[in-house]
């Protein structure tokens, strides 16, 4: 590897087969973008009918916006091992079947190995979990991974942005999971807290819902 790309800082995004792989393709468009970035990228088998269920995007074109790709199997991988420094990972988006192999450390694929690995070496790890109803046994898995320090994001739109395409909500949900992850965006839009509209309150309703 040139020494110029290992001052770039290493991002690790996997596409699970849940619904919602257009939020994994636009991390990795924003990320390269922003430039700076080396992005590891893993996607599933289901991950790919997905993205050619739900997108224009093929799977040649998605694997084109990363640096590294690496195959779902290959647990041998670079990202298997803790000694390989990575900012975090970002899994968009994380299936239950993924989130449940992350909270029992079930290692059988690489993107299951590497969430594992974030967890163990204290780094970043954001799962963007697409899934709804929700049961019991879900939101109990959700929990373990927590205390394990990963952070659950499930995909949910901010209208506060006033969005008028399916695009922009993409966006803004890729843009605020990667700030989760400490990386600045320039695409996210924030809640315009100083400078905002402050909302009458009557004096008859509480100040809370």
């Amino acid at each position: 590897m040139k020494a110029a790309e290992i001052s770039k800082t290493r991002i690790i995004v996997a596409i699970s087969g849940a619904s919602g792989a257009i939020y994994g393709i636009e991390a990795l468009r924003l990320l390269r973008e922003m430039g700076g970035y080396e992005t590891h990228l893993i996607v599933s088998p289901a991950g790919a009918r997905t993205i050619h269920e739900e997108t224009d995007f093929t799977l040649g074109e998605v694997e084109a916006m990363s640096d590294v790709r690496h195959h779902f199997r290959d647990i041998g991988a670079s990202i298997a091992s803790g000694s390989f420094k990575v900012h975090g990972m970002l899994v968009a988006p994380c299936s239950a079947r993924t989130l449940g192999g992350i909270a029992v450390s079930l290692g059988e694929n690489l993107i299951v190995r590497a969430a594992d690995v974030c967890m163990k070496e204290r780094r970043k790890l954001v799962l963007l979990l697409r899934e709804t109803p929700l049961h019991l046994g879900h939101i109990e898995l959700m929990a373990n991974v927590t205390r394990y320090g990963a952070i659950v994001m499930p995909p949910v739109p901010a209208f506060y942005t006033r969005p008028i395409t399916v695009a922009e909500i993409a966006t803004q949900t890729a843009a605020r999971a990667l700030d989760v992850m400490g990386i600045e965006v320039s695409a996210l839009n924030r809640w315009p807290v100083e400078n905002g509209p402050v909302m009458p309150v009557s004096a008859n309703e509480p100040e809370d819902d």
